[in-house]
């Protein structure tokens, strides 16, 4: 629950030497930013081009500009005028719905008119060219130019804000100073916002607790074994490979809402993947080396404890395309030791990678590739920001509101915990996908890419394939996933979840369901045909998938499997220390 902190009594001149000391710590960082020696995800050489080319745009179409303009100005004065006259428009938007928004007319007309100059610059935007990187950005930070503008993100202009003040004598304005010299602290002089309670969770106290050993580990990773939690067990094991931009345990939160958990519980011998959170050592470390020392060493070590030969293998956003490119590389190899694969939030065709897409270009590659010389590694915070700045008003400004204005700590929330505990990344892997994966779309591409030495084609690939998309993914949308079941040569069964990249993931079976699912039996090469003749079910898609991959386990059970088998000596418990190695 979220902490009220009424037993705080900030000292303002504490508070303003702290302050000080920040600023000071916090001049080298700016320094080194304005004088181009930092990395930034963004570049405002880009931004200014392509406004300028929006502009040159416009400027053949004064009657655009003059139209939006008319529709800002008459949208404006109405909401100013019928906020004072007792009307109130009906909005949706998160932003405002505290019902002071509606009872304050001042409030509301500031909301009405800010609505109805956000859609007047909305609807002048739209009439520019699509499908072009500079219409993408002109879109993306004219967006975040006015959600930067809303009144909800002002004092003064924020009637809760407003009203805490007044209750509180002042002091929630204190409180939300020391908040944001708390965040800057977190930061180290750059403003890390509190998106959860820091001090709520423990990895391996609270998130992470599903008891099992580290059975082996490599420079790259650390293979985690689980108690069998049923006296028998399916004879095929599985395999999960997690993304290394965040760490493993999204896929065992809490016992409520663990994919590791629920899959032990239906007789899985079951084994996850915990990458390292690399330094400048790791520098050099390829995405080969990541399927090397990663799925590949695994699959060894389990076949050699559980004396199965083949394994199933499930990975998550960029293990899901680690996964992809394993099986494509055991293809070319005539290797079938992965019996069936599931990839959750996985992309195959980056043609449309959505708004990622604004940070992502040849220019910002150079720059990167130049930044990582010094660095080996590009640092956790820079791909956080690019998450938070797609979802602009859910994670950053909802945040400034209640943090700073509102002088309130945000909520413990595991789902958002695990979030802010994220990875560097390793200069020459980062480099190669990004170059050859996500701007050269070679994924889809036959023989383009090659793994140690060997072309890889995902054609090829006729492992049976579960394929997880989530509709309102901004990281891998859901239709650069659906091409999969064009692309892949083998059996693919497609489901679309609800919510987004996460908590549509995240979605264990509940008396009260959360999200649902899509389902279709064939697949047009259309995503949109598809969801169009798709059946949707409530609830969680777990017992789906789990029923599809135990149809293809028809062997007899097995006794419960120790960690380790026998065969290897566990080296600690789980979860393991890598997984404690903070960004």
């Amino acid at each position: 629950m979220a902490a009220d902190d009424t037993d705080r009594t900030p000292n303002p001149w504490e508070l303003v030497l702290r302050a000080q000391r920040i600023a000071l710590r916090a001049q080298t960082t700016s320094l080194a930013w304005a004088s181009g020696r930092d990395f930034s995800i963004v570049d405002a050489k880009s931004v200014s081009e392509a406004f300028l080319k929006a502009g040159q745009e416009l400027a053949e179409r004064p009657m655009a500009i003059a139209t939006a303009q008319q529709e800002a100005w008459t949208g404006a004065t109405r909401a100013w005028l019928g906020a004072f006259a007792g009307e109130s428009k009906p909005t949706k938007d998160r932003r405002f719905r505290d019902r002071r928004w509606d009872e304050d007319p001042v409030s509301r007309g500031m909301r009405d008119a800010y609505l109805a100059i956000e859609d007047a610059v909305d609807g002048l935007v739209a009439t520019l060219p699509k499908g072009s990187k500079e219409a993408l950005r002109v879109e993306f930070y004219t967006r975040q130019f006015l959600s930067a503008l809303s009144p909800a993100n002002f004092l003064m202009l924020n009637p809760a804000a407003r009203d805490r003040f007044v209750e509180t004598e002042g002091r929630s304005l204190l409180d939300g100073f020391e908040n944001l010299l708390d965040d800057l602290e977190a930061g180290d002089g750059r403003l890390d916002i509190s998106t959860n309670d820091r001090a709520a969770f423990e990895v391996g106290r609270d998130l992470a607790t599903t008891p099992g050993k580290v059975i082996y580990q490599n420079e790259l990773m650390q293979l985690i074994q689980y108690e069998p939690r049923t006296e028998t067990q399916r004879a095929t094991p599985i395999l999960f490979v997690p993304a290394w931009i965040n760490k493993y345990y999204i896929l065992d939160m809490r016992p409520k809402n663990s994919l590791v958990r629920y899959m032990l519980d239906r007789g899985h011998s079951v084994f996850v993947i915990s990458w390292i959170n690399p330094t400048k050592t790791h520098a050099d470390m390829s995405f080969q080396d990541y399927m090397h020392r990663g799925p590949l060493a695994a699959l060894d070590v389990m076949a050699k404890v559980t004396g199965e030969r083949r394994a199933n293998v499930l990975g998550f956003c960029i293990g899901g395309i680690l996964v992809t490119c394993t099986l494509a590389y055991l293809a070319a190899k005539g290797d079938d030791r992965i019996a069936a694969a599931t990839t959750l939030a996985t992309m195959v065709d980056f043609a449309d990678v959505g708004e990622v897409g604004v940070f992502v270009d040849r220019d910002r590659l150079k720059a990167l590739a130049e930044h990582m010389e010094g660095t080996g590694y590009l640092e956790n915070h820079h791909l956080q920001d690019m998450f938070s700045m797609i979802r602009e008003n859910d994670l950053v400004w909802s945040f400034h509101v209640m943090n700073y204005l509102m002088g309130r700590r945000p909520p413990a929330f595991d789902l958002l915990y695990w979030n802010s505990d994220s990875t560097r990344l390793p200069a020459q892997m980062l480099l190669w996908y990004l170059e050859k994966v996500y701007i050269e779309n070679g994924l889809r591409r036959p023989g383009y890419l090659s793994l140690d030495g060997t072309p890889i084609d995902i054609g090829k690939i006729k492992t049976p394939c579960f394929i997880l998309a989530t509709k309102e993914d901004h990281i891998a949308p859901w239709r650069s996933v659906y091409p999969a079941t064009q692309l892949f040569g083998g059996e693919v069964h497609f489901v679309l979840g609800g919510s987004g990249h996460i908590a549509g993931v995240v979605n264990p079976p509940a008396e009260k369901p959360k999200y649902g699912y899509w389902t279709r039996e064939d697949h047009p090469a259309d995503p949109n045909e598809w969801l169009a003749g798709a059946s949707a079910t409530e609830g969680s898609w777990w017992p789906l998938w789990a029923d599809w991959l135990e149809s293809k386990d028809t062997a007899e059970r097995v006794p419960a499997r120790k960690p380790g088998g026998g065969k290897l000596k566990p080296i600690e418990d789980a979860p393991g220390s890598y997984v404690l190695i903070r960004g």
